[in-house]
C-alpha cells in the first residue's frame, strides 16, 4: 500500500485483511467526544500529563481534545530513565504511524479502546531493510503493558516463498512485557516475540506464515490464533531458541482457527521450544504437526509438546515422532507463571 493513502483507503485495506471477528469501523467525531468525556470522568483526574503519585496519565486523541494527536508524540514526552508507570490512553481512531518505544523509556502502558483503536503501518522486510525494521510498532523498553489495543501491518499477504514480504505488526524485545485483550493483524511474521519474558492474555493473533515468531520466553493464555494461510505454506510459530537458553512459547487454553494447511511450528532455532496445553486445535493443522526447517539434526534438539488438546487438529496419529506428549508435571511447569518468572513482575 502506498504511503500516500488516506484513512478511507486504509480502512478498506484493513477490512479486507481482517477476515474474522469484528471489522475495523470508521470513527465518528461523536465517538471521540464521548470517549474524551469518559476519560475525564475517571478518578485519574482527567486529561493531565502531571505526575499523580505513582503514575502519570497522557491522553492521545485525533480530535485534538487531549495532550497529543498522535501516539509517538506521547511516547516522546516520557522522560528517558522513567521510573514511574506512565499510562498513555489512546482514543478511538486509525493511527497510521510507525511507533517506537525505546529502551530508555520503561514502565509505559498503552490503554486503548479495543478494535476502535488501530495502530498500523505497512512496511515489509523489503521496503524497510529487514524483518525487524518492518514492525509497525516496536517495543524495546522493559515493563511495557498494552490493554485493548489493535496492532496491525496492512501490507498485502504474500504467497508462500515470497522474498522480502515479512510484515511485522508488533515487535517486542523488552523484558517483562504484558498484553491484555489486544489484537495483532498481519500475514507473514505478524508478531515478532523477539526476546524477553512476556505474557499475552485474551489476545487475538492473525497471520499466515510463522505469524508468532522469535526467541521470546512467553506464555499465551486463552488467546485466539487465526490463520489466513493459503495452500500449504502456513505455520503458527517459528521459535528460535538456541543452546543453553530458557526461552520458548507456551500456549495455554488457546483456540486455533482459520484457513490453509499449516504447521503448529517450524524449527527456526536449533533448540526451538513450543508447547500447546489444553488448546482447541483446528482441522487445518497438517497431521505431522511440526517441521524441522529442512534440517534433520534439529529433530534431536527441538522440544515440541502437546497436552490434553482437543479438536480435529489435536489428533496425534500422524504427528512426527520427534514431538512429544507432555507429562502432567511438564504441563504444569509450562502453564505456571514461573516459566516467565511472572511472580516477580506481573
Amino acid at each position: 500500500m502506498a504511503h500516500g493513502f488516506g484513512v478511507f483507503h486504509l480502512l478498506v485495506v484493513l477490512a479486507a485483511a481482517f477476515v474474522i471477528a469484528v471489522p475495523v469501523l470508521a470513527i465518528e467525531s461523536s465517538d471521540a467526544d464521548a470517549w474524551i468525556k469518559a476519560v475525564e470522568s475517571k478518578p485519574q483526574g482527567g486529561v493531565t500529563t502531571q505526575s499523580t503519585g505513582t503514575s502519570r496519565t497522557i491522553v492521545v486523541a485525533q480530535s485534538g481534545k487531549a495532550n497529543f494527536r498522535n501516539v509517538q508524540s506521547a511516547i516522546n514526552a516520557v522522560p528517558n530513565g522513567n521510573k514511574q508507570r506512565v499510562i498513555i490512553v489512546i482514543g478511538p481512531g486509525v493511527y497510521r504511524q510507525k511507533l517506537l518505544v525505546p529502551k530508555q523509556k520503561p514502565y509505559i502502558t498503552f490503554q486503548c479502546s479495543g478494535r476502535k483503536t488501530v495502530l498500523v503501518w505497512a512496511d515489509t522486510g523489503g521496503s524497510a531493510g529487514g524483518t525487524s525494521k518492518s514492525a509497525s510498532t516496536a517495543i524495546e523498553s522493559d515493563h511495557f503493558i498494552a490493554i485493548d489495543c489493535t496492532f496491525a501491518n496492512s501490507a498485502p499477504a504474500p504467497p508462500g516463498g515470497a522474498v522480502g514480504k515479512q510484515a511485522v505488526a508488533l515487535r517486542i524485545n523488552g523484558d517483562f512485557g504484558a498484553f491484555y485483550g489486544c489484537s495483532f493483524y498481519g500475514a507473514q511474521d505478524t508478531l515478532y516475540d523477539q526476546a524477553g519474558r512476556h505474557y499475552f492474555k485474551d489476545c487475538f493473533i492473525q497471520g499466515s506464515i510463522d505469524y508468532i515468531f522469535g526467541d521470546g520466553q512467553s506464555i499465551y493464555q486463552s488467546c485466539h490464533l487465526n490463520s489466513i494461510a493459503q495452500g500449504t505454506s502456513g505455520s503458527v510459530t517459528a521459535q528460535k531458541r538456541g543452546p543453553g537458553e530458557l526461552t520458548g512459547f507456551s500456549f495455554v487454553g488457546c483456540t486455533l482457527t482459520g484457513s490453509g494447511t499449516i504447521y503448529l511450528g517450524r524449527a527456526w532455532g536449533t533448540y526451538s521450544r513450543v508447547v500447546f496445553i489444553r488448546c482447541n486445535i483446528t482441522d487445518k493443522i497438517i497431521p505431522a504437526g511440526w517441521f524441522n526447517w529442512d534440517d534433520a539434526t534439529r529433530q534431536k534438539t527441538v522440544f515440541y509438546g502437546e497436552y490434553e488438546c482437543t479438536g480435529i487438529g489435536a489428533n496425534r496419529a500422524g504427528r512426527v515422532k520427534w514431538s512429544r506428549v507432555l507429562t502432567p508435571s511438564q504441563a504444569a511447569a509450562f502453564s505456571s507463571l514461573n516459566f516467565i518468572d511472572g511472580q516477580s513482575w506481573l
